[in-house]
């Protein structure tokens, strides 16, 4: 284990400063943390209470939730044996971060050159995929991948990324702004048992909207906890409203519809772009 002279000390950044903060990782808890940040003066969250959400810290080239007492554990496993005093990153969830124009701690992570993931106007891959073709200038001059945006809008396409809900892994889910929360097919939940087998008329939501309760929500390296309501959407096992890219902090890109960032953690996300069809080819809409 670190020495306790090493674990003494906590280096914080935030998106706009810096500050040490005297914290022992090996003696005290993340809740003794969370109250000295939250008396901490002459910082822009003086006055608020630091919680849950609020912590982030980088390992093997990862950035990872310091939310509860088992993060908590982990990070203190992690850091045993280190010399150097634990960097924690510090955001107020509920604050944008800083425009451009303003001063940004480029210590910070999501500052920091290695984390920021640029616009990319043209995908990597070669993948026949909507999301990694490469792009091209149609003859007329307008570019190929302008041309495939306006299809999608106009075909009324959806943007869908693969994740895993509860214990079940690679889910399809729709990301869409339209819905306000996350949702869960019936199909989907009685297959998987989030509700009994022999739900009836009357029960789990067809006599209105229905809480099954609060599920792990895993999307590309990063776990969170979200409420989910059961629903009788027919085209999509999950549904991830805005309560999910709120929180998350997803960021679209008005020219390229494959490009989705978390700004919580820096991460890109792969996404695919659907144009759902009916049986005799019509297509259909999502709203």
């Amino acid at each position: 284990m670190a020495s306790d002279k090493a674990s003494a000390v906590i280096s914080i950044h935030t998106p706009s400063s810096s500050l040490a903060l005297v914290h022992s990782v090996t003696a005290d808890t993340l809740t003794l943390l969370f109250d000295k940040l939250s008396r901490k003066r002459n910082t822009e969250f003086y006055g608020k209470r630091v919680d849950s959400g609020w912590l982030k810290y980088e390992w093997s080239g990862s950035v990872w939730n310091l939310d509860d007492d088992g993060d908590y554990s982990i990070f203190q496993w992690r850091q045993n044996g280190s010399t150097d005093p634990p960097t924690i990153y510090l955001k107020d969830p509920s604050e944008p971060l800083p425009s451009q124009s303003s001063y940004r701690n480029p210590s910070f992570y999501l500052f920091n050159p290695e984390h920021i993931v640029p616009v990319q106007l043209s995908p990597q891959s070669d993948s026949p995929s909507a999301r990694s073709k490469k792009r091209s200038t149609a003859h007329d001059g307008v570019p190929k991948h302008k041309k495939e945006f306006e299809n999608f809008h106009t075909s009324n396409g959806v943007r869908t990324i693969t994740g895993d809900i509860g214990p079940v892994k690679n889910v399809r889910m729709l990301l869409k702004t339209g819905y306000r929360y996350v949702y869960m097919s019936r199909k989907f939940a009685m297959r998987h048992g989030f509700i009994p087998q022999d739900a009836a008329p009357g029960h789990y939501g067809y006599s209105g909207l229905v809480n099954i309760g609060k599920l792990p929500i895993t999307v590309g390296k990063t776990k969170t906890t979200h409420a989910v309501y059961l629903s009788e959407e027919s085209h999509f096992d999950v549904v991830l409203g805005r309560s999910f890219m709120e929180k998350r902090q997803i960021k679209t890109n008005p020219i390229d519809p494959t490009d989705i960032v978390c700004l919580d953690t820096g991460e890109k996300l792969d996404c695919e772009l659907v144009i759902l069809k009916d049986g005799k080819g019509e297509i259909v809409t999502v709203t």
